[in-house]
């Protein structure tokens, strides 16, 4: 149980991108499998048991979390207890409209999370590679009074004017870059209020109605026009959105963090153990990418195992 009774929840997307069903649906779909772009990556797909680690993080530091919902296109992982009482595996079937699927972009997955059979009103949202690091309780994701998100975002001093400079440069403003802003924008069109930071890329909280809201009223067009792009794409409507809204209307509660709260590890850039020693973050994301290859993927099991060695009773 939560802040003054209230039950909160986990929501995580999985996929295990080496399924040879999955891979030629995929292929089938796309026409494309893989290769070192930033919508057909095998990082985005690649499943390198962080879901197990993620798991073992949120039952050591996160006790109090009522259920645990994995959000996959037919799979699931071959070491998880379906079985257990705080575990349910959620199929994109139910919760996706008619003629969506199959759907290989996980920006339109999250636009139906607020469908999942018996979620909780206050719900967090991770990616399989994002971990509790630190024993950390209710408020530190919803507000005591009201009970409200916390939005962690990192400061962007230079505002909009950080897209103009990246625009400028040869590598340009990525997909994802370009689609916060464009949250960030839309906001500001509808409701006259800027969020210039940039999201944590870590944890999130959230009210299920009020992201049903985002989804069914506020972005409802911007969603119609993201939701049958099967993969990422320029232009398609970002979660950060919903965040923004919050924030503007005064359902939600802005704190700017650094690497300290948390931080995104980057495994082709970053030492892993260094990393963790020098920051201690809350929060870390060990984040996968085009940047990686398989022999920086080959490290992960083995960098998680020893931070994370106890097994959680959610494991076969």
């Amino acid at each position: 149980m939560g802040i003054n009774g209230l039950e909160i929840d986990l929501v995580y997307l999985w996929v295990d991108g080496e399924d040879p069903v999955w891979l030629e649906k995929k292929g089938r779909f796309t026409n494309k499998v893989y290769d070192n772009s930033e919508t057909h990556n095998k990082g985005r797909y690649a499943d390198n048991d962080e879901l197990k680690y993620a798991l073992r993080s949120a039952h050591k530091h996160a006790p109090w979390i009522r259920k645990i919902f994995i959000v996959t296109d037919n799979q699931r992982p071959s070491w998880l207890d379906i079985s257990h009482p705080r575990i349910q595996i959620v199929d994109h079937r139910d919760i996706f409209p008619e003629g969506v699927l199959p759907c290989y972009n996980s920006s339109v997955i999250e636009y139906f999370l607020y469908k999942i059979p018996d979620l909780a009103e206050h719900f967090l949202y991770s990616n399989d590679d994002m971990f509790f690091n630190a024993d950390l309780s209710p408020e530190f994701f919803f507000s005591e009074e009201g009970g409200y998100p916390i939005v962690r975002l990192k400061r962007n001093r230079l505002g909009k004017f950080y897209y103009t400079l990246k625009r400028l440069t040869s590598k340009g403003v990525g997909q994802y870059a370009q689609m916060v802003f464009d949250a960030a924008t839309l906001v500001e069109e509808k409701f006259g209020a800027y969020f210039s930071g940039t999201p944590h890329h870590n944890i999130d909280s959230y009210l299920k109605s009020d992201f049903q809201k985002s989804v069914e009223e506020v972005f409802a067009d911007q969603v119609r026009a993201s939701q049958h792009n099967r993969t990422r794409t320029y232009g398609d409507l970002h979660r950060s959105a919903f965040s923004f809204y919050g924030l503007s209307q005064g359902r939600a509660h802005l704190q700017y963090v650094g690497r300290k709260t948390s931080s995104r590890i980057l495994l082709h850039k970053h030492d892993f153990d260094a990393y963790l020693k020098k920051y201690n973050p809350k929060l870390f994301c060990l984040n996968d990418s085009q940047r990686n290859r398989d022999h920086h993927r080959m490290l992960i099991g083995h960098l998680l195992e020893k931070h994370f060695p106890e097994r959680s009773p959610f494991e076969l």
